[in-house]
């Protein structure tokens, strides 16, 4: 199977459906393993007798593996190339996904951890590059508005396959690896047309967090709000007295938002030059949102439309942000660049979580708010200080 057609500036004329098919079962299978893993592992765990500071720490090796992992994929990917890294990758997420119902021992699921989310975080990567080696330069938001919409889907899915399997028995276990191996499938049909990696990275893999701050410090946005977000929306709900369905009711709200903006914000994106202003105008938005959650959140109706559009414009971040990073490099710089991108979003999702609960605990349920709008702020200054740097580099 040949390569994507090229022009002569050797940009992707036309969509390529293998490709973007294999792209995204790789990522949707992720994202349903994902969503039916984490609630699967902890209820287990709670149910063992676990302290939640161990079932916490646990999780936690979720983002440690993430960033060590990030580094090394592109190496890997060069010395075996890409279709294969991911069909690896694949079969160790699956393994160790099923590994976790035969591993009684709470210090088994250590390492188990690590090598699923490193493996993972892997087909994170390299399906992005992927996704945006092929993508025309004119249809690439499109296209990675298809892929994030299919990663929200799975993410949907997984909570609810769970609240239809239970958390007895191999059987939860043995449909999430079955997921995650289906995804071999589509891969392989399209292993010709996969990116090939000639040459190694010019630069050491941190100098690209640094390369195209936009869309890196846009992904540790997201990283951030949507971890520390989802993780401890419920719990400031429930401290202002909303009763916790309709808490639920309201993630689940934002959720749709996510996946309802994903090939808009895409499509929008594609008409503009520069899709900067685009990720700016987001996150000033996100400040503008976040500081209204302490005003709005005893009005149900009003904290769902917020909450709606809000969604949409978090994860427009991660969208925009990887079709900014798609437009500014190809091959090899592309793959370790894709790399730094979720290596940021990993050192988000760490510093979220911690950071939100920190001033809650310091400012009060305020906090909560404070802290998200501190986050889409940073990207802001990012953004304004962009052009200071550049001045002094040139």
């Amino acid at each position: 199977m040949s390569q994507p057609t090229t022009d002569e500036n050797g940009h992707v004329e036309k969509i390529h459906w293998p490709s973007l098919i294999a792209a995204t079962a790789a990522i949707s299978a992720v994202g349903i393993a994902i969503g039916l893993g984490l609630p699967l592992l902890s209820i287990i765990l709670e149910k063992r007798g676990v302290p939640a500071t161990q079932i916490g720490l646990n999780a936690a090796m979720a983002g440690v593996a993430s960033m060590l992992a990030a580094p090394l994929t592109t190496k890997l990917a060069h010395d075996f190339g890409v279709a294969r890294t991911m069909i690896l990758a694949i079969m160790i997420a699956a393994v160790s996904g099923l590994g976790f119902y035969y591993a009684q021992a709470f210090w088994m699921w250590f390492p188990l951890r690590f090598t699923f989310h490193g493996a993972t975080t892997m087909l994170f990567i390299l399906s992005e590059f992927w996704i945006n080696q092929a993508a025309p330069p004119r249809r690439r938001g499109l296209v990675l508005g298809i892929y994030a919409t299919m990663l929200a889907v799975g993410f949907a899915l997984g909570p609810l396959l769970f609240s239809n399997l239970g958390s007895d028995g191999i059987l939860p276990f043995a449909v999430g690896a079955g997921i995650i191996l289906l995804a071999i499938i589509p891969i392989f049909i399209a292993r010709g047309e996969s990116p090939v990696l000639d040459e190694k990275p010019e630069r050491h893999f941190f100098h690209y967090i640094l390369l195209v701050p936009s869309a890196t410090a846009a992904v540790f946005a997201f990283g951030a709000v949507s971890a520390g977000g989802l993780s401890l929306f419920t719990i400031y709900a429930l401290r202002e007295n909303m009763p916790e369905p309709d808490a639920a009711l309201l993630l689940t709200i934002m959720g749709v938002g996510n996946m309802a903006f994903q090939i808009p914000l895409g499509l929008i994106s594609d008409k503009m030059r520069d899709r900067r202003p685009l990720l700016f105008g987001m996150a000033v938005l996100g400040v503008i949102g976040a500081l209204s959650l302490p005003f709005l959140i005893h009005n149900w109706l009003m904290m769902a439309v917020v909450l709606f559009f809000w969604g949409g414009c978090v994860s427009g971040l991660y969208t925009v942000g990887l079709a900014h990073l798609g437009a500014r490099l190809s091959g090899p710089d592309l793959a370790a660049a894709n790399a730094a991108f979720i290596f940021c979003y990993a050192v988000g999702t760490v510093a979220g979580p911690q950071g939100i609960g920190a001033a809650m605990d310091v400012a009060g349920n305020d906090g909560f708010a404070w802290a998200l709008a501190a986050f889409f702020a940073f990207y802001v200054l990012v953004s304004l200080a962009r052009p200071l740097f550049q001045s002094k580099r040139s």
